[in-house]
């Protein structure tokens, strides 16, 4: 494996954790006990972002 895909690989671990992260996140956001305070993370945003990232790495690394 050479340094390029080993990168990828690396990238695509990192979107993946920024999405369990952004999930728990966004769970957390909905099960609020105050409705009022909403926070100003676009969580849904970030979600959709890593999961991107992730498709993206992982097929050029496979590629």
């Amino acid at each position: 494996m050479d340094d390029a895909h080993r990168l990828l690989w690396t990238i695509a671990g990192v979107a993946a954790m920024l999405f369990a992260v952004s999930v728990l996140a966004e769970r957390r956001r909905t099960l609020r006990r105050d409705p009022d305070r909403v926070g100003w993370m676009p969580w849904m945003l970030v979600q959709l972002i890593a999961v991107l990232l992730v498709v993206f790495a992982v097929a050029m690394a496979l590629k």
